[in-house]
């Protein structure tokens, strides 16, 4: 630090301080142009309940999430401890999570996964810049509840693990 100024943090020690930081585990699904496209994504929050938004951060060199700012319609999969291959093959380029997981198309358009904690389907309600990243608001039309296990896919120092969901005070 010079004169009590610090320098800007480097990429290596950012990526080290928000690995720090454990989040939950989401796929995001959109409808391509050329087929369903899908992206893992932990930057995931809710943003307002009246109205429902949710926000999730998307690469902007990511083809899937092209496909979000495309279709304007995009759906959020809470996923769950026993789906690390399915968090696994979305964080990877192409589809083959699609060829993992069971899903189907909703009368919008939509891909939908059919096993989450949590499924979020939204309209896309604003985006913004956020570096090399999109920040994409979307206003919830539908929540569905999954029947699957009961504890979150986490992530945490850069590895895929398990949060119980039993708590003691």
């Amino acid at each position: 630090s010079v004169d009590g100024v610090l320098a800007p943090p480097s990429n290596d020690d950012f990526r080290e301080a928000m690995s720090r930081f454990a989040s939950g585990v989401t796929v995001v699904t959109a409808a391509g142009r050329d087929g369903p496209a899908g992206l893992t994504a932990n930057a995931f929050s809710s943003v307002s309940k009246d109205p429902p938004l949710a926000l999730v951060c998307i690469d902007k060199r990511s083809r899937s999430g092209l496909a979000v700012q495309a279709a304007g319609r995009f759906a959020v999969h809470v996923l769950g401890d026993d789906q690390q291959a399915i968090a696994r093959a979305f964080a990877r380029p192409g589809d083959e999570g699609f060829g993992l997981a069971g899903w189907r198309t909703a009368a919008c358009g939509t891909p939908l996964l059919d096993q989450f904690l949590a499924r979020l389907t939204c309209i896309a309600h604003a985006i913004h810049d956020g570096g090399d990243h999109l920040i994409v608001v979307g206003r919830i039309e539908r929540i569905d509840l999954g029947a699957g296990g009961d504890a979150p896919l986490t992530y945490f120092r850069g590895r895929l693990g398990a949060l119980s969901p039993t708590a003691t005070n």
